[in-house]
């Protein structure tokens, strides 16, 4: 039997946010010229500039009453959030459409979050949320050598072999420690191990994006 995953590939998986939720819910009292300034704000916020003043104009000047208006503005920003970690080789700009159609989110606010997703912005998106995500350093440069302890304070360890790695990070720090032959074997399988199920989970079909 054949199974459909169509709308597994949605940019905001199986379940909607409820800011994006209570965003389309609210999008009705509020006309392009307004969502075009929100979409503008936010749009800087996340690329990293200040954006409280323009806001507070925003909803000084809006005749759409403030508790509607912070909901139409989370969840703008939790809709472009979501959609620009998707990678942009992956993300369609046909699925997105079609994804935000079933939010029931007016077709010129489509056409908006579209120009920002899949315009000239994302590239800036994109380099800020590098910036802004909480991320570990990453391993920049990596030895390592086999040492054999002729002689040592226990002779239990005489003539034993052990591996001496040094690892540097991107943060410039850097760490050295020194394993016997029996744990960097198993930190060996481990890794191999790790792969191997990696690979199986790349070939289930749950997982495939679909076009």
């Amino acid at each position: 039997m054949s199974v459909s995953h169509a709308k597994d590939s949605s940019f905001l998986g199986g379940r909607i946010p409820p800011e994006i939720d209570s965003m389309s819910k609210n999008l009705k009292d509020v006309d392009q010229e307004m969502f075009r300034k929100i979409l503008k704000a936010v749009v800087s916020g996340l690329e990293g500039r200040d954006c409280s003043e323009v806001m507070k104009s925003i909803a000084e000047s809006s005749t759409v009453p403030q508790e509607r208006l912070s909901h139409v503005v989370a969840g703008v920003h939790r809709l472009l959030s979501e959609a620009i970690r998707v990678p942009a080789s992956s993300l369609k700009q046909e699925a997105f459409t079609e994804d935000l159609r079933e939010l029931r989110i007016p077709e010129e606010f489509i056409t908006d979050f579209s120009s920002v997703v899949f315009g000239n912005r994302r590239a800036a998106l994109d380099a800020a949320t590098a910036r802004n995500d909480p991320h570990l350093p990453t391993v920049e440069d990596f030895k390592w050598r086999v040492d054999v302890a002729i002689s040592t304070s226990s002779l239990a360890r005489s003539l034993q072999p052990s591996v001496l790695m040094q690892m540097k990070l991107s943060d410039g720090s850097f760490h050295r420690f020194e394993v016997p032959v029996s744990k960097f074997q198993e930190l060996r399988y481990n890794v191999a191990l790790i792969l191997k199920e990696m690979n199986d989970l790349e070939k289930r079909n749950i997982l495939k994006i679909q076009d």
